[in-house]
Order: structure tokens, then sequence, then C-alpha cells
């Protein structure tokens, strides 16, 4: 396939796996999507819905229990097509494109910065694992960076550790670290969990700064619609490891046409509701992943179910990219 001038990563038909000894978690199954150069892609859907065992199995970071077990993760480097699910876990190859050409913040600043290590140790690690450069200037581009987020005094706060900052300044250095090799790719999952408003505000606010002045892609993992509303340019939506919903921010919150997607944009809390108005949830549950239902996994929770949902659906391509995974959609009542 060639490589278009603005792809930098593509996913094709991915399926990520846990065996369990007794029990077979199919975690992703099934799921295609593309980010485009300077773009933010955001994935959304309930917990356990396979963001995050996505955004792990393009840079091999599943656990022993995981594994790809089908489709294929390329990565588009100038003229060169890298297929990331061809490469071992630990070797070599992996390695030097994790934290170097595509980065990642991880969920939870909190267990993801080493407490032994100081701030700028960490900070550093990164660059002089990828670049040939001395510690010191490996030092002087991680003060850079901290300054570049708004963290005050960073050559001072360098020799802290992470016990010393904040909730909001560790997820600045989660991000620092991210962008310390200048990605092409930044994947972050869950950036502004456990954080207030203002904070939540401000890492978003710096994010859009990053990306415009590097030019990086985003891939944004996140159950928040308000988020992705702000941030992003293409929205994935995800259901039990598959992709039900995929379009342009304005199709797919403009426009919703998977009940799914719709039950999710109606269950977001709305500045100004009365207090008598109950907000509107999505009944039921989601079902153990390791027991896969026949047909549309959704079909259990969905108001428009219908005698073909006991079937999977196929993929409906309805305009401009915008492609939805549903029987109803397919003859108008979603």
């Amino acid at each position: 396939m060639s490589n278009s001038n603005d792809l930098i990563l593509k996913i094709d038909n991915l399926h990520t796996q846990f065996d369990l000894g007794r029990r077979v978690v199919k975690a992703v199954n099934g799921v295609s999507f593309s980010v485009k150069k300077g773009r933010t892609l955001g994935i959304v859907g309930e917990s356990g819905c396979g963001k995050s065992v996505t955004a792990h199995s393009i840079l091999q970071l599943l656990p022993k229990l995981g594994s790809i077990t089908g489709g294929s993760i390329t990565y588009y480097k100038d003229q060169e097509e890298i297929v990331l699910s061809r490469l071992k876990k630990n070797g070599k190859a992996i390695r030097s494109i994790r934290g170097k050409e595509i980065g990642m913040i991880f969920q939870d600043p909190m267990a993801s910065l080493n407490p032994v290590y100081t701030i700028g140790n960490q900070l550093c690690e990164n660059l002089l694992q990828h670049e040939r450069v001395s510690r010191k200037q490996a030092m002087e581009k991680a003060v850079e960076m901290m300054t570049v987020l708004g963290i005050s005094k960073p050559a001072f706060r360098m020799k802290d550790y992470p016990h010393q900052f904040s909730g909001g300044m560790k997820q600045r250095v989660m991000i620092a670290m991210a962008m310390m090799c200048n990605p092409r790719v930044l994947i972050a999952d869950e950036p502004t969990t456990a954080l207030d408003v203002t904070i939540q505000a401000q890492i978003l606010e710096l994010m859009k700064e990053v990306q415009s002045q590097f030019g990086t892609s985003i891939i944004l993992i996140t159950h928040n619609m308000g988020i992705v509303a702000d941030m992003a340019d293409d929205i994935a939506v995800m259901y039990m490891g598959r992709i039900v919903e995929f379009g342009s921010v304005r199709q797919v919150l403009g426009s919703p046409q998977h009940p799914y997607t719709q039950a999710l944009l109606k269950s977001v809390p709305v500045l100004g509701i009365g207090r008598n108005e109950r907000l509107q949830t999505i009944r039921g549950n989601t079902p153990d992943p390791s027991e896969r239902l026949e047909g549309c996994e959704f079909a259990p929770r969905c108001d428009f179910a219908t005698a073909p949902c006991t079937i999977v659906p196929p993929e409906t391509i309805l305009a401009d990219g915008h492609r939805v995974r549903c029987w109803n959609c397919r003859g108008g009542i979603a």
C-alpha cells in the first residue's frame, strides 16, 4: 500500500488478546484507523472498552499475558514503512521508536514516575538513550522543556523528587518526558485523570501549544466527551474492543449515527440542568470481555435493537470517512 504524504500511523484490523489460562480476553477486536500528521485523534468510550490496550499495542507495551494476534500497525517515517506489530516487544527496533518517534503520556503520573530518582534524572534518561548528547546538554534540554510547560524555577526543581510535586506538576513532567525527543506522535492516555478542572484546562492548553510548536500528531484517549470536542480533529468511538463509529468531530458530535455514541452524548452533564431533571444514563453494564456475545455487543443495552442485531454488523461508510458499525444505521433508524 502506498504511503500517503500526510499519513503517519495506520492501524489495520488489529486484534489484541490476553491469555488468562481458562479465559481469553479479546481486548481489541478488529480495530482500524489512521492518524495524520499534525492532527489529533480522540479515542472515547467507557472503561474497559479497549482504548488503553490499543495504545499499548502500538508501542508493544503489553504485559506477558498480552499479545497481538492479528492485523498490523504501520508507522510511516519519511519514505519508510515500519510495521510495529512485527517487532519484538523488547527488541532494539521497537526501543529505538519508543520515546524517540512515538512518545506516551501514561494514565497515572503518580505511578509512572520513579519515587527514588530526581525529576532531572528521569527527564534526561529518554534523551540520553536516544540522542548523542552529553549529560549537560540533556539537562539543558530538560530545563527548556520544563520552562515551556510552565514549571517555575525549572533548574532548581530538577533536583526535586516526585513527591515534592503536585498532581498537576507531575502531569506536566510526564508531558515533558514524552516530548524530550520531539516525537512525531504523542499518545496521551487519560492525561487529565485525577486533576481538578482548572489544571485540566491548563494541561490541555499546554498540549495544544506543544502540538502547534512541534507539529506533533496526538492520539488522545479519554472518556470525557467535552475534552474530545475541544481537542480532537477526528473521533473513534470504541465499545467492547471495536470501533463502532469513526469520523471528524463535526460528523461524530454533530450527527452521531451509532446508538452508543448518541447515548454517550446524552449522558454528558449540561450546565443549567433543572433540579428535577435527571441525568440520562446508559442502561445495563458492559459485558465481561471474556464472554463474547453473538452479534452486536451493544444490543443488550440498545433501545433500537432488532432481529438483525444477533449478527455482527458490518461497517457502513456514510460520507467523507464517516463510518458506523450498526444495522439500524443502515436502515435509517439510528
